[in-house]
């Protein structure tokens, strides 16, 4: 998918135009026949995209009166330009021409971009199936502003195509390999620890959950630090990469439970493609990014409930169900991030399913024990991009939920709070400030939901890129 500002020289092009207003309708550079009859279509308030005839194409009219390209109504913008996507296919145009002020042209494009998404790997006539559009003009945008929507797209994509990957073909091994893909491709440094190193860094959680596996598990290092980042302390992101989660030996019913858990690195793919997308567009920060990753199988010498696991802080945890295994190879990614002395901390995992039964998919589950200014700064991106947060308590009470009998803690806390008392078990190995996201609920759709898609939706990328350049 190419974005750019210069009119695609194409045979058959969909023309967009926007309009908030019927007299914003009338100054469009369209004729005046065509406006009467839009005009009396759009009489009410109401959104909506029309089409009509035009020289050379499709035309369509979008139509939103809610006002002003608030951060709400940018959403509008970026939904009606999933609508024309699906209509620019249909039609078989392989270019796009948006004709609208900047900052909602530029939300068009991205909507159209995100809904043109295509996972075609597996499919022996993809090029059949491939969608028509190929190219988005945004003729009134600068340059820089459409090479930055370019880098995000692009970042998104690769994030999607990483949590589409089966785990036949994606292993952890394999998902290392990718972030070193990305890491040439976009200017970012990759170091990639095999099981021996974990084991000399006696990494507990992460070597436990991948007892069950024949594939080794890795830990893969990422950072990007441009030369005019004045930050003293870097802010490390952390990926939970469970490439694939049979439950282990707490083994998860099939049906609507296991059949998606090769989305289990949703995580890991936000933070591959954040740092993707913060080196491509030369971002002046430091940032690293860790991805601990193995699959969670109920083979070999699967770790069992009722086992004691020391983990690499020394910490030692009583497993009472093998499928809380995202939060056992984090802590150890957490303890490891303290060598880095962060400034702050984000991770982000599909963690439980109690943060998608409390919030759905239409947000993002947050807590911890960052600066409220952090929190807040994480939110403003969060209504920027529509990938909202939900800050839940950190109550000390949470702690005793986890509390063990026969070890320093356990690893579940019962029903109550599921979400919450992950994050509490986490903390047990913090020393920073720190934020954990629980994308569980928008990571993967069971159907589209306008420009996110069925299948992963590499949730994150532009949460963490609006805040992270926000905060350059």
């Amino acid at each position: 998918m190419k974005i750019h500002n210069i009119a695609a020289d194409a045979t058959h092009q969909l023309f967009i135009y926007a309009a908030t207003s019927t007299a914003e309708l009338l100054g469009l550079p369209i004729s005046d026949t065509v406006k009467l009859k839009l005009q009396a279509i759009i009489s009410d308030d109401k959104e909506k995209m029309v089409r009509f005839d035009v020289d050379h194409g499709e035309g369509v009219l979008l139509y939103n009166a809610k006002g002003a390209p608030t951060a709400v109504q940018l959403e509008y913008w970026r939904r009606l330009g999933a609508k024309a996507a699906k209509l620019g296919n249909e039609a078989k145009t392989t270019a796009v021409q948006i004709h609208t002020p900047p900052a909602i042209g530029l939300a068009i494009a991205e909507g159209l971009a995100l809904a043109n998404y295509q996972f075609l790997k597996y499919f022996t006539d993809a090029e059949k199936r491939a969608n028509a559009i190929q190219q988005i003009c945004v003729c009134q945008a600068s340059e820089a502003a459409v090479a930055e929507l370019q880098v995000i797209v692009d970042s998104v994509y690769e994030a999607r195509h990483l949590i589409n990957e089966p785990v036949i073909t994606l292993t952890a091994v394999q998902l290392a390999k990718e972030a070193e893909r990305l890491g040439k491709a976009a200017g970012f440094k990759v170091e990639v620890l095999t099981k021996t190193k974990i084991e000399s860094l006696k990494m507990g959680g992460l070597l436990a959950v991948n007892y069950g596996s024949i594939d080794p598990p890795t830990f893969t290092i990422m950072e990007y630090k441009h030369p005019d980042c004045q930050w003293e302390q870097p802010l490390v992101l952390v990926g939970k990469g469970i490439v694939y989660d049979t439950g282990g030996l707490s083994l998860k019913p099939t049906a609507g439970s296991m059949d998606s858990m090769k989305s289990d690195m949703s995580g890991a793919a936000a933070a591959i493609g954040t740092m993707t997308a913060v080196a491509k567009a030369k971002l002046p920060v430091h940032v690293v990014a860790l991805v601990p990753a193995t699959d969670n199988r109920p083979g070999m010498n699967a770790y069992t409930p009722g086992d004691v696991i020391e983990m690499g802080s020394g910490k030692k945890v009583e497993v009472l169900n093998t499928d809380a295994e995202g939060r056992m190879i984090l802590a150890d990614a957490l303890h490891f991030a303290k060598k880095y002395k962060p400034s702050l901390v984000i991770d982000l995992a599909t963690l439980t399913g109690a943060a998608a039964i409390a919030i759905g998919k239409y947000g993002i589950v947050a807590m911890g024990n960052a600066a409220e200014e952090e929190f807040a700064a994480l939110s403003k991106s969060g209504h920027t991009v529509h990938e909202r947060i939900a800050q839940f308590p950190f109550w000390e009470e949470y702690d005793e939920l986890i509390q063990s009998t026969i070890a320093d803690i356990k690893n579940i806390g019962g029903r109550e709070g599921g979400a919450i008392t992950a994050g509490k078990f986490l903390a047990n190995f913090i020393d920073y400030p720190w934020i954990h996201l629980d994308i569980a609920g928008p990571a993967f759709l069971d159907s589209d939901d306008h420009y996110r898609l069925k299948g992963g939706t590499g949730v994150g990328v532009r949460l963490l890129f609006d805040f992270l350049k926000n905060k350059a």
